[in-house]
């Protein structure tokens, strides 16, 4: 259950909030059958934050993936990533909630979330008018985002905005589908308005090493500088899996305190790449291989699947075939490694999600063709295994999985052919006495996943791609 206001108002940067705007909302109607959309619809009522914008950032910070709790690499917390010695404590003090609640708690920390967003639009002096205009919260999500720099504040925000434009559609760990509609907002800068474009084409292009990186420069403290190779051979190229966001990411680099730091940075939704490092330094990424590699951060988490995009392997195989070509390294698995790989790391990622033949495909360029990155477990997440599939003609397979840790059935549409050209593909889901649940649209590489409980209960499922359709009987009904 999700913890009550024990207070008759929030002070939010010495405005209360009337104690009418924290009872009685619409949401809690929904909370308890879909506690995460509830929880933003809340949130969004309670602190006057545009509910869709809030969905937004938190779905370019986590994916909606509360991560059970765990931190970031830059130390953020839960769906909105509340960050230790920022945003964590001040969203306590703003919502009277523990810090251990809103670590763990989704409903906690959305609204923690929210709390804080509310404090930076008061102190940014938007009024009640203004606060129903997303378009005017920039720079309160710019400076949610705690960049060091304003060019990636722009850049945080930016994500988000773009977000906003194109519409949500992410699935919580628990199964709950939380979407936004598209919708065009003309975003107000502010004073970002005369930061740099790190999108932009040719941003300090003449510092880079690889032509269609972008140049955002680590801070000195994280990386040493070196002559390589004449100082040192560099005969290895590392796959690293972030834990964060892209800015957040590019952010933490900057950042004197990480120590830490690659030489490159690739973003989930479009393989977009920034460059921290020069490649004759040394980054401080894989301890006893710092001196002979190139690192690679990718955008994203290494127990959630959804952030390996087709865009982000292909950027990424064409970036590493290009270190490898102008260094003379292999282009094989002993030569591009895992940091899990790496002599005496205690990390795992890239992790069980990231698919190895498929980037090696592409890096070296065998791969015949476009494939489908997702597969049935990686699209309905840990804990799930495939029960039964049915083959779509050529088109592609669907499939149900089971997640005897909970109890839930999920189906997964994975395509075969027009791999990342939008076709109409569908899943669904009918649990025996209850509403059948489907997905349907033109998906590039996937539909679903659709994940309902049914332990102990008979099941129907089956999906569509292209032409071919598949529907089961009731069935595996144990």
């Amino acid at each position: 259950m999700r913890a009550r206001l024990r207070r008759s108002a929030v002070l939010l940067t010495g405005a209360l909030i009337p104690a009418s705007l924290l009872i009685g909302h619409p949401a809690a109607a929904t909370a308890a059958a879909d506690p995460v959309s509830g929880a933003f619809a809340e949130a969004a009522a309670t602190y006057e934050v545009p509910r869709d914008l809030l969905v937004s950032l938190a779905y370019a910070e986590t994916h909606l993936d509360g991560h059970a709790g765990e931190p970031s690499a830059g130390g953020g917390y839960g769906v909105m990533h509340l960050v230790t010695s920022r945003t964590l404590e001040r969203a306590a003090k703003l919502t009277g909630r523990p810090v251990s609640a809103l670590k763990s708690d989704d409903a906690a920390n959305i609204a923690g979330g929210a709390a804080v967003l509310r404090a930076y639009a008061d102190e940014a002096g938007l009024d009640a008018a203004a606060r129903k205009d997303a378009a005017r919260w920039y720079e309160p999500v710019a400076r949610y985002g705690g960049a060091t720099s304003p060019d990636v504040a722009r850049l945080y925000a930016d994500t988000v905005y773009d977000l906003l434009a194109q519409g949500v559609r992410g699935t919580t760990t628990g199964g709950e589908s939380v979407t936004v509609k598209p919708r065009a907002v003309e975003p107000d800068r502010g004073p970002y308005a005369k930061a740099k474009d790190l999108d932009a084409p040719g941003t300090l292009a003449a510092a880079v090493d690889y032509p269609q990186a972008t140049w955002v420069a680590a801070n000195s403290a994280n990386y040493a500088v070196s002559s390589r190779p004449s100082s040192d051979e560099i005969d290895r190229i590392v796959i690293h899996v972030a834990q964060g966001s892209y800015a957040g990411t590019i952010s933490w680099f900057q950042n004197p305190s990480a120590k830490v730091s690659s030489h490159y940075v690739v973003r989930s939704s479009d393989g977009a790449v920034t460059q921290m490092v020069r490649e004759k330094d040394r980054a401080f990424h894989a301890g006893d291989y710092n001196r002979r590699s190139v690192g690679i951060e990718h955008e994203g988490f290494v127990n959630d699947a959804s952030w390996f995009t087709d865009a982000m392997y292909r950027s990424s195989a064409a970036l590493t075939r290009n270190i490898a070509d102008r260094y003379g390294i292999p282009k094989d698995r002993t030569h591009i490694v895992g940091h899990s790989q790496v002599p005496g790391t205690d990390h795992t990622d890239p992790g069980g999600n990231w698919n190895w033949n498929t980037y090696m495909q592409y890096v070296t360029g065998g791969g015949g063709g476009p494939t489908n990155p997702h597969t049935p477990e990686s699209v309905c997440g840990s804990g799930y295994k495939v029960i039964d599939s049915a083959a779509l003609g050529s088109a592609g397979t669907v499939y149900l999985l089971y997640n005897s840790g909970n109890g839930y059935n999920c189906v997964a549409t994975i395509k075969k052919t027009s791999i990342g050209t939008a076709s109409a593909t569908s899943a669904y889901l009918e649990v025996k006495g209850k509403a059948r649940v489907t997905d349907s649209g033109n998906f590039a590489y996937y539909a679903g996943p659709v994940r309902a409980s049914a332990a102990g209960q008979c099941v129907k499922w089956g999906g569509k791609a292209g032409t071919n359709v598949y529907d089961s009987p009731s069935e595996h009904c144990g």
